[in-house]
């Protein structure tokens, strides 16, 4: 399968023009838009809900990540495969977390360009048929190997907001352990206890849970967290017992 993970929103014209030529490059692969609202020209906070999201597809699953705000600059065109997914897209810090938390990972550069290249839409173009052949097992295609920079500083999780879901949920770049437990989240200085259900607290009571892709996440039990707290991307959080 081919899934979409993109900052284009559903309205407007990107994210059609993406599944249609993906349908006609790639005949009887599964196209699945997975996130098409991730942090608007942001890779920092976007690519820790890719790592997240990854983990739950398996081996041979290929991402098509376009968050890209370096478009038609001087940023490489990469594919990575890291535990045997695939994921193509620019290399701008968009796959450096799926590659940190990663055991093998292997980087290319895409040497192969369309005829037509848009300066600005190198995800329909230029992605976009990578994918495609990825999906279909073809990989005659013009690539070389890549010696990525050393990514020892680049750190595995990411102790702030890096999404709000349609909700207002706020979801932290932080992977949830057992160390947790019981530990106090600060947010915008305020204190938020540990739940494990929005029912096991009152209405309107924020709280801090580990939610289904395995981060920690803030919520507003029937609220919104991100306008009651007065959360946004970037907001650090910590822990104290």
């Amino acid at each position: 399968m081919i899934l979409l993970f993109t900052d284009f929103g559903a309205e407007g014209p990107y994210l059609g023009q993406m599944e249609a030529m993906l349908r006609l490059q790639a005949p009887g692969v599964d196209i699945i838009n997975l996130v098409s609202n991730a942090p608007t020209g942001q890779p920092l906070p976007s690519s820790y809900l890719l790592a997240a999201l990854c983990r739950q597809f398996p081996a041979g699953s290929v991402f098509l990540g376009v968050v890209d705000p370096g478009v038609g600059g001087e940023r490489l065109p990469v594919v990575l495969e890291a535990d045997g997914r695939w994921f193509v897209g620019p290399d701008n810090g968009l796959f450096n977390t799926v590659a940190v938390q990663s055991t093998k990972t292997e980087w290319r550069i895409i040497d192969w360009r369309p005829k037509l290249l848009s300066s600005s839409f190198h995800g329909r173009d230029l992605f976009g048929p990578i994918a495609a052949r990825i999906a279909a097992h073809d990989f005659d295609w013009a690539s070389h190997s890549y010696q990525k920079p050393d990514l020892v500083e680049w750190p595995a999780d990411l102790v702030e907001i890096i999404y709000f879901d349609h909700y207002g949920n706020a979801i932290t770049g932080m992977r949830y352990t057992a160390a947790c437990d019981g530990m106090i989240l600060c947010a915008n200085g305020q204190l938020l206890a540990q739940a494990e259900t929005f029912c096991s607290v009152s209405t309107d009571q924020a709280f801090w849970y580990q939610n289904s892709m395995g981060l920690v996440e803030i919520a507003v039990n029937r609220g919104r967290a991100d306008r009651e707290l007065k959360l946004a991307i970037g907001t650090k959080i910590s822990f104290t017992s």
